[in-house]
């Protein structure tokens, strides 16, 4: 039989959901959660908790939903910190060298240090394989590694070898390569733009997956990053990336939508491009997503308490605002109803915060704020 556990002592709770509380991120002070087998069976104030099987007091803690990190590429064959900054193709080439049990090792260590800074649900991209073999062998070790949601993103770049003939590795990619990844992938991603793939050959590689029953996602980028965000509308993709450089149409173009822009501010500050405009895509009615955008090229962090506090400061949100995106965006992201919030019937997946308020992660940048994690009712150990 299942087993209930309450968790009091809650300073406030974090729902995201308006009903149970003031929006948008559904506050509940000095609050109570019930989990059973996995799931969120019951949420409110303290002082009307039913009874359970057992109760943890959390000592005046916040309690938030656990992060959704959807836009990370982590599987590769690199040692982070080790050596000067890589470029791709350094990271391709080291990626098609490393062994299997190598590449599962670096991803199961970024996997475990972004459940324990409170990321509870994460997805990743391949696109560092580039060939059919590899890019198989980067979507098994994602899923082996804890990954709940994999992209394959062959159409990254154009690999060295290729580079003569692009079209004809769109064609490799819409092939062989899908087929390689066929039943380990949930969703196909593109880079369009800059040096990587027009809009053309983008949309090529998007209805391949598709006739494949893959998810769409585009990551829209410079110079002409209105191109991917038209194209991402367009095609009904679940979210769209990189979204620098954004015109007023293309804001309202996602605003229109259901395509979630996903924005990535410590990448932006790590590669100096300039702020997404995250408050004018609010403003405008768009659901956005913050995530990290962890790899071993231009981001090494994963941390989202980070990326919520550089949300804040780079655009003006609100913290509630900014912890929502990190959260609830992400979900929608993704495309998931049982994460990202907290009301009954989510799957218990809970940051626990070392401080009685979500405000302290941006008062107290940097500080190691997270207490706990429990992932689908289970504590989080190192």
């Amino acid at each position: 039989m299942a087993t209930s556990t309450l968790l009091q002592g809650i300073s406030e709770l974090v729902t995201n959901d308006p009903a149970l509380g003031p929006a948008p991120i559904g506050l509940i002070d000095d609050a109570a959660l019930v989990i059973e087998d996995g799931w969120v069976v019951w949420v409110g104030p303290r002082s009307a908790a039913p009874a359970a099987d057992r109760s943890v007091d959390l000592g005046g803690r916040a309690v938030l939903p656990g992060w959704v990190d959807s836009h990370t590429q982590v599987v590769h064959g690199l040692d982070p910190g080790r050596g000067p900054q890589p470029d791709a193709p350094s990271t391709v080439a080291a990626t098609r060298a490393a062994d299997d049990a190598a590449l599962l090792a670096q991803a199961r260590r970024q996997r475990a240090r972004m459940l324990l800074g409170g990321t509870t649900c994460a997805a990743t991209a391949t696109g560092f394989g580039l060939t059919a073999l590899d890019e198989r062998r980067a979507a098994l070790t994602a899923a082996a590694a804890g990954f709940e949601e994999i992209a394959f993103l062959g159409a990254h770049l154009v690999p060295q070898e290729n580079h003569e003939d692009p079209d004809g590795y769109v064609d490799l990619v819409c092939g062989p390569m899908l087929d390689a990844v066929d039943g380990s992938v949930g969703w196909i991603d593109v880079c369009c733009g800059g040096t990587a793939f027009d809009e053309a050959q983008s949309r090529r590689v998007l209805a391949a997956g598709q006739r494949k029953g893959l998810g769409l996602r585009v990551r829209a980028d410079p110079p002409d990053p209105g191109a991917g965000v038209r194209m991402a509308v367009d095609v009904g993709a679940a979210a769209v990336a990189h979204c620098t450089g954004l015109s007023a149409a293309d804001v309202d173009q996602l605003a229109g939508s259901t395509t979630v822009a996903t924005l990535l501010p410590v990448a932006d500050l790590a590669t100096g491009r300039p702020p997404a405009p995250g408050r004018a895509l609010l403003d405008a009615g768009a659901v956005v997503a913050l995530a990290s955008d962890c790899n071993p090229v231009s981001c090494g962090s994963s941390s989202m308490n980070l990326v919520v506090a550089l949300a804040v400061r780079s655009w003006g949100l609100t913290p509630a605002v900014a912890v929502l995106a990190a959260t609830a965006g992400g979900a929608a992201a993704l495309r998931r109803p049982d994460v990202g919030h907290l009301a009954p019937g989510a799957r218990a997946d809970l940051h626990v915060l070392d401080a009685p308020s979500h405000l302290a992660l941006v008062h107290q940048i940097g500080m190691p704020l997270t207490d706990r994690v429990v992932r689908h009712g289970v504590a989080v150990t190192a």
